[in-house]
């Protein structure tokens, strides 16, 4: 019997037992953390570099990547350098700050879906008014109470998890500090609070479900209602993607924390897991990039600027 006044560290799963899969974990982990730091960097660069490119729907765009960008920053490196050196090992203050970044990034990632469902809603549904009610001042607000709301929620979530006392050890059945499997080794007595907590998110995140559920479900009667063939396409072009990236973070996440006990495994946990913290920092970029073409212009532009300048400084050296 331990108490988490005496754990000093704790011990995450090993996704492999042999040298060369853990090597090939660490290959997958460095190929897909490339892919979304370069990718969602793109975006980025693009996005503030572009003039024609600020407006809200990109402006939220921007802040998604930063979210994207945080997440992969934060389970990655960890789970990288415990493949390589073939260790299982994070501080207890290393996996405290493990979970307060993910469910910040993840918190500030749910918000500003929500906020791009409503920016999508107002451009489709009452164009008369967008610039009325998602000027630069209002996006701002938007983008600021995203982040804020994400701090503060993660702030108590951290603070309440780690306030329980630990009776259980200190293996974690993942490969990254998951608030779940911290609340395994909690005393049964004594995770009530981080329980209900878990509730209540629950319940805001369903609320968030419902509303852009609804935002979309006004969307498309009045996409179906113009006139012309190609302002549908357009603006199928420009909601899609965010449908797409909603229902694959939203789904699996809920799944992953909602699934019955019976059907949970150590392999299925860790793939939920994967899914929702790891592929859609990657994906994301590449969906908005395949429906959206000013962005997918701004993109190459940039790529192929930033060519031109190497290919100048190699003749001049």
């Amino acid at each position: 019997m331990s108490n988490s006044s005496s754990i000093s560290n704790f011990l995450l799963l090993a996704l492999a037992d042999t040298r060369q899969l853990q090597l090939l974990h660490f290959c997958l982990f460095l190929g897909i953390s490339l892919a979304a730091l370069l990718a969602n960097g793109l975006i980025i660069s693009a996005v503030a570099c572009g003039h024609h490119l600020h407006t809200p729907m990109f402006f939220f765009l921007l802040n998604l990547a930063l979210t994207d960008l945080g997440c992969i920053c934060t389970i990655v490196p960890k789970a990288m350098h415990n493949s390589l050196w073939d260790t299982r090992n994070i501080s207890y203050k290393g996996c405290a700050a493990q979970v307060f970044l993910l469910v910040f990034f993840l918190g500030a990632e749910l918000s500003l879906l929500t906020t791009m469902c409503y920016d999508r809603y107002v451009s489709i549904c009452k164009p008369l008014h967008y610039g009325t009610l998602l000027g630069s001042r209002a996006c701002a607000h938007m983008a600021a109470a995203a982040w804020a709301g994400g701090f503060l929620y993660s702030l108590l979530h951290t603070a309440i998890t780690f306030s329980l006392p630990l009776c259980h050890g200190n293996a974690l059945g993942q490969f990254f500090c998951e608030i779940p499997h911290i609340l395994k080794l909690s005393c049964s007595h004594s995770n009530l609070r981080e329980r209900g907590f878990l509730a209540v998110s629950a319940i805001l995140a369903l609320g968030c479900f419902v509303f852009i559920v609804f935002s979309y479900v006004q969307i498309f009667r009045a996409v179906l209602r113009i006139p012309s063939e190609q302002g549908r396409h357009k603006a199928f072009s420009t909601c899609l993607p965010h449908l797409a990236v909603f229902s694959l973070f939203f789904n699996t996440i809920m799944f992953a924390h909602l699934k019955p006990p019976s059907i949970s495994s150590p392999s299925l946990d860790i793939a939920l897991s994967f899914l929702y913290s790891v592929v859609p920092p990657a994906l994301n970029p590449l969906i908005y990039s395949l429906r959206n073409q000013e962005l997918k212009v701004a993109v190459w532009r940039l790529m192929t600027r930033s060519f031109q300048k190497h290919e100048t400084g190699c003749q001049f050296r």
